[in-house]
């Protein structure tokens, strides 16, 4: 199904939920064994996320053998050494496990506001501060001009790739680099209303990933819920 254009549409918060079931549906087969994939979780481990609440998150813990071998994921856009990211010392507070990746789908909501738009463009620089791997997914191209991708490049401090929106942009957050900070890879498409979407990596580590379907979940997601 192609991406639906949803300036003036209604239904999004509907499709919203459907999504996220769909997605954990499609990456939970293809997680390697200890990795474990909920919904709505508060992060723990990390006391900069302690307030995070993501959307879908992948969590150390029991989890069932892939079914397919591990997934053969494409050499990033763009990989830059981020001071800002060095790691400082923290008090880890641990409660059942520690978050290493999320999927984040942006609402209107995140964006309406200037106020909203500084929040989640913190939140979602604050999982790759925590080491955590991040894909985001933004349908909406409203505002016009803004985009969290270039909000989390500004944060960062870097010249990171950053499509406006509707677009979507999964981060790897990687090792020490050889000259200060960290790595960071960054996958990022464009998303074209009446186009499908791609299918992008969620890094679990700096050498493993999953694909996500991005395209099918949308498919199946807006099928449920009543999305013409």
């Amino acid at each position: 199904m192609p991406l639906h254009d949803w300036t003036e549409r209604e239904g999004f918060e509907g499709l919203h939920t459907f999504w996220m079931t769909e997605l954990i549906r499609a990456i939970r087969p293809e997680l390697p064994p200890g990795y474990r994939a909920v919904i709505g979780t508060t992060p723990v481990g990390l006391v900069e996320l302690e307030s995070v609440k993501p959307d879908v998150s992948v969590r150390n813990g029991t989890g069932h053998p892939p079914r397919r071998p591990p997934a053969t994921v494409p050499a990033p856009d763009v990989e830059v050494a981020v001071a800002v990211l060095e790691e400082d010392p923290t008090v880890q507070v641990v409660k059942s496990g520690r978050l290493v990746a999320a999927i984040e789908l942006i609402s209107p909501r995140n964006k309406d506001r200037p106020a909203a738009r500084q929040k989640y463009a913190g939140r979602y620089a604050g999982y790759l501060h925590g080491g955590v791997h991040l894909l985001l997914v933004d349908v909406h191209r409203r505002p016009v001009g803004f985009s969290f991708a270039q909000a989390v490049s500004a944060e960062l401090g870097e010249a990171l790739p950053a499509a406006p929106a509707p677009s979507v942009v999964s981060y790897r957050v990687g090792p020490a680099a050889a000259f200060g900070g960290r790595l960071l890879d960054v996958w990022h498409r464009p998303l074209v209303v009446g186009e499908a979407l791609p299918e992008m990596p969620l890094p679990l580590t700096y050498d493993d990933a999953v694909m996500v379907d991005l395209e099918g979940t949308y498919s199946r997601a807006a099928h449920d819920a009543y999305v013409e």
